[in-house]
């Protein structure tokens, strides 16, 4: 076997591969010997002829002797038109049909190829040149057959393999997208040419390389799986990669380069500058604040960029776009000075105050204590949003520092100038629930104008727990100024001081050990909450709560009370249920008591009189 037939063994394609092997003989029909033809040192090819039992060889009753079937492919070899199975050769088209090739490679036959096999070459024309592989010397027919496609295969693998280990180029045809990347035809192969290795930056439209003829390099081959890896993109870095050095080492901070953008991430934008990435970090985009890198800059867009550093390496380039034009605070209005009014657009919202943006670059901060007149301090969100417009006073400048703090309650009137006027103590208004504590309610009785209720002033007759108890948020509420504090800017408002204080009327009618019907609304282990016909609340303590038969009284019970103690400062009634029939029993004793001792008066006397009787008939008996 010639060393050309060898590798072709070794790469052939699986295709080929599979093609079982057939022992195919010459019959005599088949191989004419002429006198030129060489014969074997010990037997002629004549002589091997016509002893060999070829009945018997078919039907499989003789074996063959290899050793002269070896001899008699010897004799074959160098004869004209021998050829060998698995042979790939040069065959030449000498008649085209509706759906064969004939192809004449110089053997004693022609083969026949499907047109099928030639679909990728629609110019196949009578004449031309093509590559064959001998599938059969004869089949069964005796007619020698080809095959285009597995020549193909093996010589696509043969210079696939080849590029391989040389570096070639190679000159490849886009099928179609895939999923991660694209299907290039190479030599007749499927390759891959996955997305990353399509160009050095981020491809975005893979429909533009489809059925395109490219330049590609072979990066990898798996040979168990027959599957070949190419790139495009190796080809691209090892032209730029020269560009690559020059740009790296004549790179300096402050140097001016012009690039493209790569990509846009929400941190920043990577600029290509020819083979070296450098990153705009987005707050090096604009002297203004911005959301997102694409409000300032697209894909592929050419842009001249500063570098601001880089690490020893010079792998991390860091680049500048804002740097490029004058810092907004040098352009500021020369004339512009603390107590001027401006208007700028809300950009940033914090809960201790706003960023507002006088002119392209330039912000101030309004604190949440300077835009309301009210002491009571609010997040900055309860005042203005991203993107208002809004009116305010400087309140400092400094342009060395480049800060400036705002103020928007300024351009409004003081509204405690005048407080002594418009809310004097003891005056009555109406206000709005702002908000709560657990001592108290805020009531906002205009912007910049609240003032506190606290919780003991809210009823003068219900015991609150906590505010909510009583109002919520957004609620009117009437309201009594109680005290005012100018300086401090403190109101105190009372709530139940716009109403008469009913404990007057109570205090006429809870008098001490009068009797009152009312239920039981709560109930703990110091005692119960008694509530009465009109609303008013008292306290039973619990060893007050027993009844006569000696249970107790429960939660949501009716019965009588008697009142032991009444506070009309402190609102404060104590009333027992047991003292009714304790003190029934205290009367009843008494009485008891008293008829007792009346009884015994009578008794003593009955037997006085009788004494005395006894000693008028003893003095009667003595004088007789």
């Amino acid at each position: 076997m010639s060393e050309e037939t060898k590798k072709t063994e070794a790469a052939k394609a699986p295709e080929v591969q599979e093609v079982a092997v057939e022992a195919t003989t010459e019959s005599t029909e088949t191989v004419e010997v002429t006198e030129t033809t060489p014969v074997a040192k010990e037997e002629t090819q004549e002589d091997f002829l016509k002893n060999f039992n070829w009945h018997k060889y078919e039907e499989g009753i003789e074996a063959v002797d290899e050793s002269k079937l070896k001899e008699f492919e010897n004799a074959l070899e160098g004869t004209v038109g021998f050829v060998k199975e698995r042979d790939v050769i040069e065959g030449l088209v000498i008649r085209i049909t509706d759906r064969d090739a004939i192809i004449d490679i110089n053997s004693k036959s022609e083969g026949v190829i499907s047109l099928n096999e030639f679909r990728y070459n629609s110019s196949l024309a009578v004449g031309d040149t093509v590559e064959v592989l001998v599938d059969k010397r004869e089949d069964s027919s005796g007619q020698l057959v080809l095959s285009h496609k597995k020549a193909r295969v093996i010589k696509a693998w043969e210079r696939v393999n080849n590029a391989h280990e040389t570096g070639e180029v190679v000159n490849g045809f886009v099928k179609c997208r895939t999923r991660g990347g694209m299907i290039v035809d190479v030599f007749g192969i499927e390759a891959f040419l996955p997305g990353s290795q399509i160009d050095v930056k981020p491809i975005r439209d893979y429909d533009q390389y489809v059925e395109k003829t490219m330049e590609f390099k072979v990066v990898k081959i798996n040979h168990e799986f027959k599957n070949v890896v190419v790139s495009h993109k190796a080809l691209i870095e090892a032209d730029i990669e020269i560009q690559k050095k020059e740009i790296i080492g004549q790179l300096e901070k402050g140097q001016v380069l012009e690039g493209i953008v790569k990509n846009i991430t929400s941190y920043g934008v990577f600029v290509d500058l020819g083979g070296v990435d450098g990153l705009v970090h987005i707050t090096d985009l604009s002297w203004s604040r911005i959301n997102h890198p694409n409000e300032v800059v697209e894909l592929d867009q050419k842009l001249n960029v500063v570098i601001l550093d880089f690490d020893d390496s010079k792998s991390r380039i860091q680049l500048g776009l804002k740097q490029l034009s004058s810092h907004p605070w040098d352009a500021l209005n020369a004339e512009l000075k603390i107590g001027d009014k401006v208007t700028g657009e809300v950009v940033v919202i914090a809960d201790y105050g706003a960023f507002v943006e006088v002119s392209e670059g330039v912000e101030g901060l309004i604190h949440v204590s300077e835009m309301s007149w009210s002491t009571h301090l609010r997040s900055a969100q309860d005042f203005v949003k991203v993107g208002d417009k809004v009116e305010a006073q400087i309140l400092t400048l400094d342009r060395d520092e480049r800060k400036m703090s705002l103020g928007m309650k300024q351009l409004h009137p003081d509204p405690w100038t005048d407080i002594t006027k418009k809310y004097p103590v003891g005056s009555t208004h109406t206000g709005a629930v702002r908000n709560y504590t657990n001592f108290g309610v805020f009531v906002e009785l205009e912007e910049g104008i609240d003032g506190l209720v606290y919780i003991s002033d809210l009823s003068w007759t219900k015991k609150i727990k906590h505010p909510s108890d009583f109002v919520t948020v957004g609620d009117s509420l009437e309201v009594q100024v109680l005290e005012l504090d100018v300086e401090g800017r403190k109101l105190n408002l009372g709530h139940k001081q716009t109403q008469d204080n009913p404990w007057d009327a109570h205090e006429a009618t809870y008098t001490i050990d009068s009797v009152h019907t009312g239920t039981i609304k709560e109930k703990n282990d110091k005692g119960a909450v008694v509530t009465f016909t009109d609303g008013v609340e008292g306290f039973a303590p619990g060893r007050h709560l027993e009844k006569e038969d000696g249970t107790k009284l429960g939660k949501g019970d009716t019965s009588e009370f008697k009142v032991l103690e009444f506070s009309k400062e402190y609102r404060r009634v104590v009333v027992s249920h047991t003292a009714i029939f304790k003190e029934q029993e205290k009367r009843n004793m008494k009485v008891a008591a008293k008829k007792s001792a009346e009884a015994e008066k009578t008794t003593l006397g009955d037997i006085g009189g009788l004494a005395d009787l006894k000693k008028q008939m003893d003095a009667k008996a003595k004088k007789k």
